[in-house]
This record gives structure tokens, C-alpha cells and sequence, in this order.
């Protein structure tokens, strides 16, 4: 049965994704029309969670931004579909590195490197960042059902040098090659909800207090890494500048959870400053007013 879903459905996929831009960006303004004003697709969770985030702001203001939200969130669909047949060069125009030296020079400390980013403006580009490093690339991805999907996915991420690994499998990578004196660059997205029995550590991410993922500072500082965030803008719709800022080269110097404060509060500035660009279809808040162990 997966196998004839992928059959069906992939070459539909596939003739989508060689449309230039201009006309996935027409097929993204119907599709944001129809699943905002007609499904209602996850309203009342995006308009919870932009309340909580802006206690301040009226309902009117809310409505502007969730209804900008959309059209990213759509706009981000359509360029999750372009990634299966973009090329190199047209990647590099629509997904530009500030200062990509900053990562290579840190190479040369002898170190792996995490860079640890969130869901905010275009993460799925971030991929093609392994074309301007050195660094043997990885990145944790929860695996898709459809084991000719996952395949499809996998091949054409790797295209450009990117390694995908799944969640439950990235720790043992990061294990063997620090065994293995293998240095490596690992892109961590850290600003989902983690499972209430995994948590670690409750936080104040946008005025709320929840569990917060905790897992790139305490790799950070178990494998001696360097800490990295990642800060994307759109500058216009389908073109993004990524920029690199150093947490520390020191981690284990840091106090338990200072690292993972650090990220939030640099999180929390881009969103207060562009929230449309923030992923607010999840639900981050799930856990808010539950029992907090530490």
C-alpha cells in the first residue's frame, strides 16, 4: 500500500516542485485562502498560543499576525516541495549565509560544532549550509511512515551533503564519531515541546513556564562542543539570511541550563521583533500549568 501511495502521489510531488517560483507562490495564496478561511486549519491553537506570547497586544492586532502567519506557513509548504528538485545554485539565491567563516574558523579549534536553531522563517533550506563548510554534516529528523517518502527525502536532503539521522538514533552518531575523533557539525532544532517524562528543565519561553528541550547544551557539554545559534530572516517571500553568533567555546563552564537560557532569549527576541515567521501551529504550550519538578 505505501509503496502505491508513493507511486501515485510522488510524480504529483515531483511536477509541483519543478514550477518556477512565481507560480508556487500562486498555488500558495489559493492554498492559504482555503485553509484559512475555509478548514480553519489549527486557528484556535495558533491564536492561544499568540495570546499567551502577546498578553498585550489586542485581538485585532492577533488577527493580523496569525493571518501573516498563514501565508508563511503555507509559503513554507510549497518551499518544503521545491527542496525535492532545487538546485544548488538556485538554493544558494534563496538561502544566503551572512558569515559562514565564522564556522569554518571554529574548525580549526579541533572541536565538533552544534548549531542550534528553531523553527522559525525557513529551516527546511537549512540543508544547503553543508555546501560552505567543511565540517561533516548532520541533522536529526523524525522519520516519515512511508518508508518510500523517507527514502525520497533522505536522497535528496543528502544531495547536498547533509547526513539525515533520526532522533532516536543522532545521540549514537555524535557518540561514534567523538569516539572516533570524527569532528562534525550537527544542526539541532530546539524550541518544541519535549515529552513531559523527558524533561529535564522548566523555562520561561514568551512570559510562559514550560518543559524546555534541553538536549544541545548537555551534548554541547558532554562531547566538549562549540555552541553556535543560527538566527534567519525572510528577507522577502522565498529568499532568507541566516547569520551566525558563538554561545561559547567553553560549555562545560556554563551553569546547568544557562546555555539552553541563552538560545531561548535569543529565540524569543526574533520572534517578538517578526512573530509571523514563527511556527505557531504547535502546540508549546500543552504542558503550561502542570507540575514542575526543579
Amino acid at each position: 500500500m505505501n509503496l502505491i501511495i508513493y507511486i501515485l502521489v510522488y510524480p504529483l510531488i515531483w511536477l509541483v516542485s519543478i514550477l518556477p517560483f512565481r507560480v508556487l507562490y500562486i498555488i500558495s495564496d489559493f492554498i492559504y485562502l482555503l485553509i484559512y478561511y475555509v478548514i480553519g486549519y489549527r486557528k484556535k491553537v495558533v491564536l492561544n498560543n499568540l495570546k499567551l506570547a502577546f498578553p498585550k497586544k489586542s485581538d485585532e492586532e492577533l488577527t493580523i499576525i496569525s493571518k501573516k502567519f498563514y501565508r508563511h506557513f503555507v509559503d513554507i509548504f510549497i518551499e518544503m516541495i521545491k527542496s525535492f528538485t532545487i538546485s544548488k545554485k538556485e538554493l544558494a539565491k534563496h538561502a544566503v549565509y551572512t558569515n559562514v567563516d565564522l564556522i569554518n574558523n571554529l574548525q580549526k579549534d579541533g572541536k565538533s560544532l552544534i548549531i542550534i536553531g528553531s523553527h522559525y522563517a525557513n529551516w527546511e533550506w537549512l540543508f544547503g549550509l553543508s555546501s560552505y563548510i567543511n565540517y561533516k554534516s548532520y541533522t536529526a529528523y523524525t522519520k516519515v511512515k512511508n518508508k518510500y517518502f523517507n527514502d525520497k527525502i533522505l536522497t535528496s536532503r543528502g544531495r547536498f551533503g547533509f547526513n539525515l539521522k533520526q532522533s532516536s538514533k543522532i545521540i549514537t552518531e555524535i557518540e561514534s564519531n567523538y569516539t572516533n575523533n570524527i569532528q562534525a557539525m550537527y544542526g539541532l532544532l530546539s524550541d518544541q515541546s519535549p515529552q513531559l517524562k523527558k524533561t529535564h528543565y522548566w523555562g520561561e519561553f514568551l512570559g510562559t513556564k514550560i518543559p524546555i528541550h534541553t538536549g544541545a547544551e548537555m551534548l554541547a557539554k558532554k562531547y566538549d562542543m562549540n555552541l553556535v545559534y543560527i538566527e534567519t530572516k525572510k528577507i522577502k517571500r522565498g529568499y532568507y539570511e541566516s547569520t551566525f553568533s558563538l554561545i561559547t567555546k567553553e560549555s562545560k563552564k556554563y551553569a546547568d541550563y544557562k546555555l539552553t537560557d541563552i538560545f531561548l532569549e535569543k529565540l524569543e527576541k526574533q520572534i517578538y521583533a517578526e512573530p509571523e515567521y514563527y511556527f505557531w501551529t504547535h502546540k508549546r504550550f500543552k504542558h503550561k500549568g502542570k507540575s514542575v519538578k526543579n
